[in-house]
């Protein structure tokens, strides 16, 4: 790590999607030093809760201690800071935060007449634009009708509603403390709406990349299981966001969206066709503002680049698909990545393509008979367990690159095997890019049944974070050079970031909770050399956010979420006027089974289910 000045800051942690659950708001206690450069910064790994009235909220009692070049040291206690929750009516929106609107922005409500209430905040982006701060955060799905029932499991309901992202204007304290100032959510209309946004990211020209995750969405022209969702999804978008008034169409849907706000609050966005299409858990733009890559969350999914024409400008580009070649199956593998070419568009001209096609403009697709197909026919697997024979329609090479990507990354040779896709997080300095792999299982596993058998490794539930090399001067399965200096050639996992599943403990945790389990949103923090990981686990009673050195290999516990509440939306600024924080929220509260255990059974009767918080950690100096 380089030496670093250090000033006043907050170090600020929510959670999103699904977890990191509520606490009360706690000011940091920094001070300011002049005198020394930081030479590292350490976090203590607090315990497990074991508690009820610990495992009801979301705290931390994590310590940092920070190193200084003189040699002395300071222990900085870090704190959990609720910023508002999505039942919370805040900075003049008159509605609660985690409302959700038709294409007209009215309000929607569930079969009750009562509001629909997102209760899973996701992606967070805190921006400084001019002299503002603004704070971008996603809505991903809903979770419970207002009488306390699974939406997804309401007969004559629909599968999932059409989402939204909010925009809240953010005063800042000179004590670092972050207090809302306005809010309002972000009109998608523009864009044929929004569908399921789960993790996002910054780019480095300072917009919000989003992600829309459509399983809802996925076509299958052969209506074999795990797609009648299919129907659902659109009937949804259909009735519900465009009041039957529109139609819509899936090939609007799974692709990268990018908001730019500017410092009068107005926001422009845009979504990226040019990107590629699929269940996108999120996208990361690398360094050199050009090269992004992309998490496709579900089974059989697989791993995206694209490679903008220019720099800080994702609307025209090529995209890949990795070819995992494994080279062990040991300690959740090891395999060299190579990439095949996919094709080259721009958003005018795939837009223009998604709004004239359909999967039969697109595919011939028949069912394999006894595992084999007719020849000129591909047998796929991608984006679920059934198996399709396909072949792409003369002269629609380029839309089926673009609007069906995972099933033409097959057809063209590339791996599509990964499971449950997460985050992305890049470490510059070492040129490693990060991937989350929340569950290896299924499509990872040794299956020699599967049209392509490329990940043979054993099952472990808890999953893994992979590590990736990038280098330049690499070329694609073809032969021709890929402009890029970050393409990912390897894939491999370090110890400590591997999940350990186990035998049910007596809180009813399945997997180590000293370790991680179901990694899911990740980012990487240059200045203290630490990767932070939110959990998205069934396999822990308590969620937790995790602070791993990738030079000191010290993984340590720093939050704990509520009950069977998930960690999402983390974001490291590390200096925002003289301050830094790492944002993370928390969704769908006491999402957890009772039964297990007594104490935990006391948590879970506290809990606010349709309640979810965006918040921060604070405590820790600010570093420059």
């Amino acid at each position: 790590m380089k030496y670093l000045k250090i000033s006043l800051l907050t170090f600020a942690v929510a959670s999103a999607l699904a977890g990191c659950g509520g606490g009360n708001s706690t000011a940091a206690d920094t001070t300011t030093s002049t005198t020394s450069t930081v030479k590292s910064v350490e976090f203590s790994s607090m315990p497990a809760p074991t508690a009820a009235v610990d495992m009801a909220k979301s705290y931390s009692s994590s310590i940092a201690k920070v190193t200084y070049t003189d040699g002395t040291t300071k222990d900085f206690p870090l704190s959990y800071n609720k910023l508002f929750g999505v039942k919370d009516k805040v900075g003049g929106n008159a509605n609660a935060a985690g409302q959700l609107y038709n294409y007209k922005m009215e309000a929607i409500n569930d079969p009750f007449g009562k509001p629909v209430i997102a209760e899973t905040p996701d992606a967070n982006s805190l921006l400084k634009v001019g002299s503002n701060l603004f704070l971008i955060s996603h809505l991903e799905y809903d979770w419970l009708l207002s009488d306390g029932s699974d939406a997804y499991k309401v007969a004559n309901w629909y599968s999932r509603m059409p989402m939204s992202m909010l925009l809240t204007g953010i005063t800042q304290g000179t004590d670092g403390k972050l207090s809302v100032k306005s809010q309002k959510p972000l009109d998608f209309s523009g864009v044929d709406g929004l569908w399921i946004p789960c993790f996002g990211s910054q780019t480095p020209w300072n917009t919000h990349l989003g992600s829309e995750e459509d399983y809802d969405l996925q076509f299958n022209p052969l209506n074999t299981s795990g797609y009648a969702a299919t129907t659902a999804g659109l009937k949804a978008l259909n009735e519900v966001y465009f009041k039957s008034e529109k139609t819509a169409n899936p090939y609007n849907h799974g692709i990268i969206p990018e908001v730019t706000v500017k410092e009068d609050g107005s926001s422009s966005i845009v979504k990226h066709y040019a990107m590629g299409r699929g269940t996108w858990e999120m996208s990361k733009v690398m360094p050199d503002g050009k090269t992004a890559y992309m998490g496709d969350d579900g089974t059989h999914g697989f791993m995206l680049m694209f490679v903008a024409d220019k720099a800080g400008d994702l609307s025209a580009g090529t995209i890949y698909a990795a070819k995992w070649t494994q080279t062990s199956a040991d300690a959740g593998g090891k395999a060299n990545l190579t990439w095949v070419k996919l094709g080259s568009g721009n958003n005018a001209e795939i837009k223009a393509l998604a709004d004239a096609a359909t999967f039969a403009t697109l595919f011939d697709a028949v069912a394999p008979t006894e595992g084999a197909c007719p020849t000129g026919y591909t047998r796929v697997r991608a984006g679920s367990t059934a198996d399709e024979c396909l072949t792409v329609k003369t002269g629609q090479e380029k839309a089926a690159a673009f609007l069906e990507s995972r099933r033409f990354a097959a057809i063209k040779g590339a791996t599509t095997e990964f499971t449950k896709m997460e985050g992305i997080a890049v470490n510059d300095k070492d040129k490693r890019l990060y991937v989350a792999i929340s569950a290896i299982r299924d499509s990872m596993t040794d299956d020699a049944k599967e049209p392509v058998n490329d990940i043979k490794l054993a099952k472990v539930s808890a999953g893994a974070t992979y590590s990736a090399d990038m280098k330049g001067g690499q070329k694609d399965t073809s032969g021709a050079a890929i402009n890029s200096d970050y393409v990912a050639t390897n894939m491999y996992v370090e110890a400590a970031l591997l999940g350990k599943d186990i035998t049910a403990d007596a809180l009813g945790n399945t997997a180590d909770p000293n370790t991680v389990a179901n990694t899911d949103n990740i980012f990487f923090s240059e200045k203290m050399r630490t990767l932070f990981i939110g959990e998205d686990s069934g396999m822990h009673v308590n969620n937790f956010v995790w602070a791993y050195n990738v030079d000191t290999k010290k993984l340590s516990r720093v939050l704990s979420a509520v009950a069977g509440a998930e960690n999402t939306g983390l974001q490291v600024v590390e200096d925002m006027n003289g301050h830094a924080y790492v944002m993370s929220n928390s969704q769908h509260h006491g999402d957890w089974s009772t039964g297990k255990n007594a104490e935990v059974d006391k948590a879970l009767a506290t809990i606010d289910k349709f309640d979810a918080n965006i918040g921060y950690i604070g405590g820790l100096p600010a570093i420059k």
